[in-house]
């Protein structure tokens, strides 16, 4: 079987020596395993880079590893394919068995971050056995504590250019016209998802879904609650707090 790793002598060799300092840097650095749990329009998305980048961690998106599974018909993604054929969810043992295969990944080698997953206190357990057949476990899980009425003004408030991608805030950063792009004068579009009554019932699904996943992980001793209201800033300060204590 013809390998996938690419030709070295094909790399550049700015790219190879910035790879090989990166890889150095890493190796001083301790090995994290942590699961990010919070609302949409909590900051997951912006902490999640800084956090991978800073303690060289891999970033495991279950359902883009899910589909990367599929398309590499890898044995986990024949199956998981066939699930979802058939119409029927991805079951909780195929997922973690692919969170385990991503984890024998060089760029997992630091340790990772899990972002929506588990979502139940099933998955958690689930999850828990892979790892400690791994000999390893969950470090801590960050918890971006944040109130409802707080995510709603966040994202109720988020306005578009279709056009561009710019995008507003009526109360963080308006546009100079209410409704109209800066630059084009064109009118503005609120996706689908950022209004209340759709944010409504994706909260209380998570409230529904994941408050029994914080007290699982509660009796171990491992939740850091951030103030996740706070600027982006200051959550990254917070997180290097929590992450080097």
């Amino acid at each position: 079987m013809a390998s996938s790793l690419p030709n070295l002598e094909d790399v550049g060799s700015i790219d190879l020596m910035n790879e090989l300092l990166r890889r150095m840097k890493c190796s001083t650095k301790s090995d994290k395993r942590l699961i990010l749990i919070g609302p949409p329009g909590s900051g997951k998305g912006t902490q999640s880079p800084i956090i991978k980048d800073e303690y060289c961690l891999c970033h495991l998106a279950t359902g883009d590893m899910l589909r990367a599974a599929v398309a590499a018909k890898t044995p986990l993604g024949v199956k998981a394919k066939e699930a979802m054929e058939n119409g029927q969810l991805v079951s909780d043992d195929l997922v973690v068995g692919i969170i385990g295969e991503a984890l024998k990944k060089p760029s997992c080698q630091k340790g990772f971050i899990l972002d929506g997953f588990p979502r139940t206190v099933v998955q958690a357990e689930k999850l828990d056995e892979m790892l400690q057949d791994h000999g390893v476990k969950v470090d801590k899980v960050l918890n971006f504590a944040i109130d409802d009425s707080i995510l709603e003004e966040r994202i109720t408030g988020r306005w578009i250019h279709p056009a561009s991608g710019r995008s507003y805030h009526t109360k963080y950063a308006p546009p100079k016209v209410p409704g109209v792009d800066d630059v084009t004068s064109e009118p503005l579009i609120q996706r689908k998802d950022d209004t209340a009554a759709v944010l409504k019932s994706r909260l209380e699904a998570f409230h529904r879904q994941t408050e029994p996943v914080i007290d699982y992980y509660n009796k171990k001793k491992i939740v850091a609650n951030l103030h996740a209201e706070k600027p982006p800033k200051e959550v990254t300060v917070e997180v290097t707090k929590v992450l080097s204590s």
